[in-house]
């Protein structure tokens, strides 16, 4: 039941990424990994209050993990935001979703931690092949491959000439691994 639950809630959230933004890859990555920021955060604050609350030690692994999680997704952002350089409505736009995916995951969460995690594992799932789609516009020549933002270049340690290419395979890969870390945790880890 977890499992179809979380999918439908991925499929949906999906279709409005594909309603709104189709192949506009760049001002999509925007609006997601606004977003995307939220799990890690709200898990990270979850599991800390959990600690608290059980007075015991422990968490701290945990806790740094999807906290880590929740800086990475906000670096993606800060990245997209360079490329795709949202307008003025885009930015509205992207404050509401957040406000909204805030309040719903914090619900999920407190209700069914392991639905939540494994929903995010499937997120992250649609976000590699969001990536892999990008990817494959920009090596196509439909998207531009534009020049790395330096702060990509700097939080990644990559070439100095580094591409829009390089770019989207490291976060495809950062997307990866939370998928896996969520899967685990909606496994019963956390």
């Amino acid at each position: 039941m977890r499992n179809k639950l979380a999918m439908s809630m991925t499929k949906f959230f999906r279709f409005m990424a594909d309603t709104f933004f189709a192949k506009r890859y760049g001002h999509r990555a925007v609006v997601l990994e606004t977003v995307a920021g939220v799990p890690g955060m709200v898990a990270g604050m979850m599991l800390h209050f959990k600690s608290l609350r059980k007075m015991k030690t422990g968490y701290g692994p945990d806790i740094r993990e999807m906290l880590a999680e929740a800086e990475n997704e906000r670096m993606h952002l800060m990245f997209f935001i360079e490329i795709a350089k949202p307008n003025f409505i885009e930015r509205w736009l992207v404050l509401f979703a957040q406000l909204i995916f805030i309040l719903f995951y914090t619900l999920l969460y407190i209700i069914d931690y392991k639905t939540a995690h494994r929903m995010i594992g499937y997120f992250e799932e649609e976000a590699v092949r969001s990536y892999t789609d990008y990817l494959a516009m920009v090596e196509s020549g439909v998207v531009e491959n534009v020049p790395a933002p330096q702060l990509a270049i700097d939080y990644y340690k990559m070439k100095k000439n580094a591409k829009l290419s390089d770019l989207i395979k490291k976060v495809r890969a950062d997307e990866q691994h939370h998928s896996v870390i969520n899967h685990k945790y909606a496994d019963g880890k956390g």
